[in-house]
Order: C-alpha cells, then structure tokens, then sequence
C-alpha cells in the first residue's frame, strides 16, 4: 500500500469526507455508482446526526431524516425521550449536550435541536463552532440578539442550517408570495396574522410548592441559562411554552409558521417601530391573549408591486382580525389552527396555518395562473437541510429557511413579546433594527407588572390581593434583548 493509501487510512471519517469534498471541487459526497450498484448507499453519503431534546419535535423531525444515521441522542429527561431512544437503540445517550458533542464530536456531522426555546442558542451554537451543521426548531431563539448571534455565526462558520417552520417549504408559501410579487392583490397596504394559540395554560402564577425532582430528570440542565428556580411539572416536559424564562408564548410558537408567508412574499425587514396589548400580563408568564402591530417602513418596488408603509398585526388566544369585505359569510379565516391575510389596493389574499391553500378573495374558483419562479422544495423540510449539509460550502444551495432568512425573520417574531411586556409604557416603541434597541424609553421610565392576583370569595364577592413589580423600563427591555445567562453558560 502506498503513503497516499495509508494517509487515508489514518482518517477520520468526517476529514475523508471533508478532503474528498476538497479535491472534487465542490463535490461533498461519493457519487453511489462508484462504490455500489443501483440502490447502494455509500457511508459518505450518509450523515451522521445527534439528537438534543428528543422527547417531542425532535424525535418527529428525525423520524423524518430515515435513511440517514442517527449516532446519539440527548435529552435532560430520560422519561419523556424513552420513545425516541426505542426507537434508535444503537444511538448514544446523554443528558448533557455538552458531553455528548466533546466526547463524540469527531463521529458527528450534524445536529438536530428540539430543547425548550431558552437552550437554543447555547445548544446550536456550541454545535455550529464545532463545525456541526444545525437543524433548530422554531422559534429560532428566545431572544432578538440571540438570532442576531447565530446568523452571523452561520456566515462565520459555513454550516448547513434550517429553522423548523416547515411550512416555508411549502407549495403553499410559495404560491402566496408569487401571487402578491405579481400584483394580484395591487400594492399591500396591511398585514394581519393569527392563531388559535395557546392550547396549553398561560398567564400562570410561580408556583409555590416545591415537589420532589424525578430521577429520570436532571433539572439543572433543563433550567439552562435561564436563572435558577425549584422543579415543578408545571414547566415541563410540555408546558413550558407558557413562561417567560423558557418559551416564548404563543407568538413564539406560531409566529414563525403563520407571519412567514407575509414576511417572505414582502422581503420586510427590520419594522420601525411596534406596539402591544393583551390580557393580562405578568412577571411569570405570557398572557392568555395578545395583540401586537409592527410598523414596517416603506421599501423599494419588488416585482411588480410597489411597497408601501405597512402595518402588520398579530392576535393569538382567540383575537381575529376584522372580517374582510368581500368574505362569504360563515367561511373560516384562513383554518381552525390561525392563518395570514394581506389587504392589498386591488384585493385580499388569504392562507391557513403554514402557508398552506392560499386563495384571493373573490378568485377562490380561479386561481391566478402566475408563473412558478420560486424554487420549489422537492423533499421535506428536514431533508432539504440533509440535502444541504451533504453540499460543499461553496457549492451548496442553502435550505429553504437558513439562517440568513430565519434568523432575521425571527427577530420580527419574538419583538411583539417585547411590545406586549413593555406595553404599561402606553405607547408605540421605536425601533433602530441595526442596533437592535428601542429609541424611545427614558432612563427613569417604569412600568408596572403583576406579580401575583391571588383572590379569595367572601360572600360570594371575589376580594383580590393585586400586587405589582415597578421595574425600570429601559434595563428590563435590554434583557429582554438581550439575556443575562446563568453563571457558567454563554454563547
């Protein structure tokens, strides 16, 4: 055997692929026919995947990736991830994500992330400067500067990414966004979003009680970043949405499936300003229903539109927008789930959750015939990004929502839950994107927040024991912005 041969053979398999992807020019993979017959799947074009939070979404979006190897599996709850472990039982099981990726690294190509919204940054982007490609859940991060921080992470790095809002590769989002590019509607003048969101409790008190952790949970890596507190089953395996410290609300879930066909179709950027109401809200947990309107400033002509100022309003828990003209009586806004509307000068285009079965008011029967000129995704959403991380860095055609798209995109979304907690302010928030930092709080500026709304019945009469936080509005919006983590956990 010759020193090439022998070079080779000292290899790792992750450096054999990277030089073959080198000296093929932009190549990353083994064509199958050179090392197999017709159904032969060469190792090099397989990847190797790790799972971090498998309980829920994960183990669904690595159901999806069959065909390629899934090598390990970590999740704080040993309980809730069972099913996924049963059903990968080679793969390599942790609990801390941070062991698995040092003890594994060299045998990892790529990531898939499903961990409440709080452990997102930190989990991709040790990954990502490991040189892993990353698949991350929605909402991308639970903080504006933390999707600031993995976009510029995802150039710096040249990974292969992907939000999991899969409807953005959908025949439905591409339709409502070529339908609008071709002035369908005329020029948009207003957006409206919403979901049926939350169907899990919200607007909830801290607990008081303090029960025993179970064993198969390891509650201080489930708490993270965030700042410490006792277990409760409150907060998880599913609940954990709810709270302030761990999710994002129903905005931070839905938002980024149901605001994405109207952020796509109009190429928005930062808005400029916003504002929100809701019920009530606390320090603990998002409320039980919000509505929060985005300014977004006029842009140049895109297509054959022209791009107004717009307003653009999201309602969850309920809320719907007002009931456009021209709408038969009795139909459904977009689906039962929530949907999307545009109002334009010549008419009113409407889709369900997901972007999915678009349709302009009064044109339901006779869809416009526009040329297709978005790239369609042939494959899932989970296997266009597998398509991706299996591309050459510069070659490689990115997945559909990359973070170049969704990590701004994500921005816009988790900026209403600044609008609704900031809303005792009473009035609209300006918004410099470039900064990332509202220009119009005071340095001696305060809002109120409930803290508790306890009440006991006497007599049949409800006596509330109302009490209220007085927070300094400006220090407060900049860790909303921006986190204070946890001693011992940083980006």
């Amino acid at each position: 055997m010759d020193k090439k041969n022998k070079d080779l053979n000292k290899l790792s398999r992750r450096k054999f692929i990277s030089r073959t992807a080198t000296v093929a020019a932009g190549i990353s993979i083994v064509p199958r026919h050179v090392l197999g017959g017709v159904g032969y799947k060469a190792p090099s074009d397989t990847l190797n995947i790790a799972g971090i939070g498998v309980g829920g979404m994960g183990r669904a979006n690595l159901r999806e990736m069959a065909g390629e190897n899934i090598v390990a599996l970590c999740d704080v709850d040993w309980k809730y991830a069972q099913r996924a472990f049963n059903d990968y039982p080679k793969a390599k099981k942790f609990k801390d994500y941070r062991k698995m990726l040092e003890t594994m690294g060299d045998d990892i190509d790529a990531v898939v992330i499903a961990t409440p919204d709080h452990t997102h940054a930190v989990t991709a982007a040790e990954s990502m400067k490991m040189g892993k490609h990353v698949y991350l859940q929605k909402p991308l991060t639970h903080s504006i500067y933390e999707s600031r921080y993995l976009t510029e992470l995802a150039k710096e790095t040249g990974v292969a990414t992907q939000m999991g809002n899969q409807g953005h590769s959908g025949e439905g989002t591409r339709l409502f966004a070529e339908w609008i590019r071709n002035g369908e509607i005329g020029d948009p003048i207003e957006a409206h979003c919403w979901t049926n969101r939350p169907i899990w409790p919200q607007g909830l008190e801290r607990p008081e009680n303090e029960p025993a952790i179970p064993s198969t949970l390891d509650w201080d890596l489930f708490i993270g970043p965030a700042e410490y507190r006792p277990y409760h089953p409150a907060y998880t395996p599913w609940n954990w949405r709810a709270w302030w410290d761990f999710g994002t609300g129903a905005l931070g879930d839905m938002g980024c499936h149901i605001m994405d066909p109207v952020y796509f179709a109009l190429d928005l950027d930062h808005p400029t300003a916003f504002q929100g109401s809701s019920s009530q809200v606390n320090t603990e947990s998002a409320p039980i229903a919000e509505k929060v309107i985005y300014y977004f400033p006029e842009q140049s002509k895109l297509n054959k539109i022209n791009r107004p100022e717009l307003k653009l309003t999201w309602y969850d828990g309920g809320l719907l927008p007002e009931r456009p003209e021209g709408i038969k009586p009795g139909k459904v806004l977009g689906d039962n789930d929530g949907g999307a509307m545009v109002v334009g000068t010549k008419g009113t285009i409407i889709c369900g959750t997901y972007g999915r079965d678009p349709y302009i008011i009064g044109r339901e029967d006779n869809p416009p015939q526009t040329k297709k000129v978005i790239p369609r995704v042939e494959t899932s959403h989970e296997m266009d990004w597998v398509r991706a991380c299996k591309e050459s860095k510069n070659n490689r055609r990115e997945a559909s929502s990359h973070f170049g798209y969704s990590g701004p995109f994500n921005e816009v979304v988790v900026m209403g839950n600044l609008a609704v907690r900031l809303q005792d302010l009473n009035k609209k928030l300006n918004w410099d994107g470039k900064n990332m930092k509202i220009t119009n709080i005071g340095e001696s500026e305060e809002i109120k927040v409930v803290t508790t709304d306890k009440f006991t019945v006497v007599d049949g009469d409800p006596k509330f024991n109302t009490q209220y936080a007085t927070i300094n509005a400006r220090e407060a919006a900049e860790q909303y912005i921006k986190h204070n983590y946890r001693e011992g956990w940083k980006l």
